[in-house]
């Protein structure tokens, strides 16, 4: 069956679904762009060029690769015309009603065999499938961000999904170059139900007084050998996903050790949401990052 995907969708130009774009685009497939802001989606291009710049420099990819990859995106701001592709991934804002609307606008232009997925990183999926026409068709399909350049995509199955596009698209993530992990349908999946509540605590000590932004995340990069702060983590993947992900984890499980800090909260009501906006735990508008507490 992997072999009949030829055309693959991508709904949302921010920087999960021009990277999700980039990985099919530079493994051969055809992919169609769409976002319902079209300034994202006419800057898209140019964004793409600059990222296959980027990886082409550090010898992740070759500049023939990153020239055809370019010719191989096209923007399409009628969500209709999505209704052509084999399969298609949903890579909008974590909210579970936006992301209805998009299956819901979807539907109506579907070919029967198309493959529907999220990139959802906490959203059950159950949920999302029982409200399309193809709840056996649809999966979890959660790229780590950055999507270039990191190798897992955790895949969720939902409580109908069949065994035949679960295995279609276990074989599409080994064709693309990525390595697949299996998770059960729960809140936030295996990875963010590991790590964000991880970064919660950061966010705790810095509130409470433990440490400051600098100390925390020396202490766990230093010490843990982690590659980024757990502030620094947070701000990479924006405080308003943190956020959401840690309402999900605290909705779904009913358990006060997933209640998310306060100083989050707090952040994310300022709209200082991290690297997006230049402005969260670090503030990103001079040369270097500077501490904001």
């Amino acid at each position: 069956m992997t072999n009949s995907i030829k055309l693959i969708g991508v709904v949302g130009a921010g920087q999960m679904g021009l990277g999700i774009a980039q990985v099919f685009a530079t493994s051969g497939f055809e992919v169609l762009l769409n976002d319902n802001n079209k300034i994202a989606l006419s800057n898209s291009s140019e964004v793409i060029k600059a990222n296959l710049k980027k990886a082409i420099n550090k010898g992740r990819l070759h500049e023939n690769d990153g020239i055809s990859s370019v010719k191989k995106i096209k923007s399409e701001f009628d969500i209709s015309q999505l209704g052509k592709c084999d399969l298609i991934i949903e890579a909008a804002t974590e909210d579970e009603k936006v992301k209805h609307g998009i299956f819901k606008d979807l539907i109506p232009h579907l070919q029967p065999h198309t493959i529907l997925t999220s990139n959802t990183s906490s959203i059950s999926i159950t949920r999302l499938a029982a409200r399309t026409d193809r709840p056996e068709k649809f999966m979890g399909c959660h790229f780590m961000k950055p999507a270039p350049v990191m190798q897992l995509v955790e895949l969720v199955r939902g409580i109908a999904t069949n065994e035949e596009t679960a295995n279609c698209l276990k074989d599409l993530v080994k064709k693309i170059g990525k390595i697949s992990t299996n998770s059960e349908d729960f809140p936030a999946f295996i990875v963010n139900r590991i790590l964000m509540p991880m970064i919660n605590e950061g966010i705790y000590a810095l509130y409470e007084g433990v440490g400051t932004v600098e100390s925390i995340d020396n202490s766990m990069r230093l010490g843990a050998n982690h590659p980024m702060g757990p502030l620094e983590l947070a701000d990479f993947i924006g405080l308003d996903t943190c956020l959401a992900i840690m309402n999900t984890l605290h909705d779904g499980l009913a358990d006060t050790k997933y209640r998310p800090c306060p100083l989050l909260v707090k952040y994310v009501e300022a709209n200082w949401l991290g690297r997006k906006n230049k402005i969260g735990f670090y503030n990103y508008k001079g040369e270097k990052p500077v501490p904001t507490r």
